[in-house]
């Protein structure tokens, strides 16, 4: 069921993204107390009214599913008979192209992952959430709540829908011994020329970062995601020397699986959804979290500033993360649930030990993506960081 659901992705996860704005806005104000940004002043709805009739969705392909990519994978039309809210969906292949859909106003809702969401915060697109009207959030694990990529100084900018790491995945009959540090595609990587893979994405500078602040302390990275000039420039001269060890990046997980089968590619970054599949198509690959931790996402379901159908959105927000719900979204995506108690609901008994959905040991080595911009997400004042902008430009570069 996942491969159908991975044939309808790869479509629209191979989509050009579009250029990115810059991360801060002219109403976007540094508190210096602790070098967070203060967002254009919006407030949460206060109550719920009388539902709107339909609700228009900007998602990740598999997170609005309605039964039309596969009949027996549909959460949308129970929602629809439930609220009378009628679910139009508009699937997006990149962070960047949500941003840019967000911002024309006309959609209720979007499925952002964190290195789109605090560019929405601070745009003003996305409005706080009053979480008393979900009450769902309250079985939402709580090392989801109130994040750097989905709250600004404590007040909450979505609903938390799942979670992922990027791990590290090889090709067990060719590379030996087993790796079990990013040093296997940074530093050693010319052990593999040619056969290494690496996630096709500005964000990807992160993985970099998040390497040499295990490896280079004197660097003085606290936050992968906050980089002032020069340690930006220490990951950008990391990427560029893999470069030339790098056979392919890829965004395409059914071309990472097909490059993995026929050799192409030996080790690189994966999901572990990914590995799953390869794994039932008898590619001899294992995937494993490095000693150094890992990037990762956690999505959040946030409200659009100007949304025309709030009531409606407020209500998809608690269905999306209802128990049940959130279980069938995570099996048929490949990522943890965020609601505790999805576990109890997933057809693969198994499912959430493979996902480490409640281990907390394992997310506190993650470190979830999030949208690098001029106020330094680690608390420095002292410094300027790097915006994403220019993350996106150095990734044009880097790739030659």
């Amino acid at each position: 069921m996942r491969l159908t659901r991975t044939v309808i992705a790869c479509a629209v996860l191979a989509l050009a993204g579009a250029t990115t704005s810059a991360c801060s806005s002219s109403s976007t104000t540094t508190d210096s107390s602790n070098g967070a940004f203060t967002p254009p002043k919006l407030t949460a709805q206060k109550s719920l009214g009388k539902t709107e009739g339909e609700v228009d969705l900007i998602a990740w392909a598999g997170y609005a599913e309605d039964g039309s990519n596969d009949k027996s994978v549909d959460w949308v039309t129970p929602f629809e008979k439930q609220t009378g809210c009628k679910v139009n969906t508009k699937v997006a292949g990149t962070s960047d192209e949500m941003v840019s859909l967000m911002k024309t106003g006309q959609y209720d809702a979007v499925s952002a992952s964190g290195d789109a969401s605090l560019r929405l915060i601070a745009s003003g697109d996305a409005a706080p959430v009053n979480t008393a009207l979900v009450p769902n959030y309250a079985n939402i694990f709580s090392s989801l709540k109130l994040q750097k990529w989905n709250s600004v100084n404590g007040v909450a900018y979505g609903i938390p829908h799942g979670r992922g790491a990027n791990l590290l995945m090889y090709r067990t009959d060719k590379v030996s011994p087993a790796p079990t540090s990013w040093s296997a595609v940074f530093d050693d990587a010319s052990a593999y020329k040619g056969h290494v893979t690496a996630y096709d994405s500005a964000i990807y500078i992160a993985d970099a970062a998040l390497y040499l602040m295990k490896t280079k302390p004197a660097l003085g990275i606290k936050d992968p995601y906050a980089l002032d000039t020069k340690q930006f420039d220490a990951a950008v001269a990391l990427l560029k020397a893999q470069n030339a060890d790098i056979g392919e990046y890829w965004s395409d997980y059914l071309k990472e699986i097909s490059a993995f089968k026929s050799g192409d590619s030996v080790i690189g970054t994966t999901w572990q959804v990914i590995a799953n599949l390869a794994q039932g198509e008898k590619v001899k690959v294992d995937a494993v979290l490095p000693t150094e931790g890992a990037t990762g996402w956690s999505d959040t379901w946030m409200v659009s500033a100007k949304a025309k159908h709030p009531n409606c959105a407020y209500k998809w927000l608690d269905w999306i993360v209802s128990p049940k719900v959130n279980a069938q979204v995570a099996e048929w995506f490949g990522e943890a649930p965020a609601d505790s108690k999805s576990c109890d609901y997933t057809a693969d008994k198994s499912f959430c030990t493979t996902y480490h959905a409640a281990d907390e040991s394992y997310w506190k080595q993650i470190h979830f993506w999030n949208t690098p911009i001029p106020q330094c997400l680690d608390g420095r004042t002292d410094v300027k960081c790097v915006p994403y902008a220019k993350w996106v430009q150095a990734w044009t570069e880097i790739k030659g």
